[in-house]
């Protein structure tokens, strides 16, 4: 098994595409000893991506796996504050100088 795999996600988190997104997150999670996720390019995100991010956080601990948001994008940010489940993820969330002004 190798170390932790690395996804940059750049495509939205939504319905429409959840199927080969949650293939694509669960064979990421295996193929590693966890998983890292940048989501700092997602512009989308409702709640079939939310759902996907919970399975994913979930299968890592069922596997005794690590997974992570590395870094997230405003509608990441909002959704996760918006729904109550920044602690759950339990990253930091880092909000950049641009963003803030």
């Amino acid at each position: 098994m190798g170390g932790k795999q690395r996804l940059n996600w750049v495509e939205n988190l939504t319905i429409y595409h959840a199927q080969e997104h949650k293939e694509r997150l669960l064979a990421a999670l295996d193929a590693g000893s966890g998983l890292e996720l940048d989501l700092s390019q997602v512009g989308e995100i409702d709640t079939a991506g939310l759902q996907l991010l919970i399975l994913a956080k979930q299968e890592a601990a069922r596997k005794e796996k690590s997974m992570a948001i590395v870094a997230h994008s405003p509608a990441v940010r909002e959704t996760l504050d918006f729904c109550n489940l920044t602690a759950f993820f339990g990253d930091p969330v880092v909000i950049t100088a641009r963003e803030q002004s």
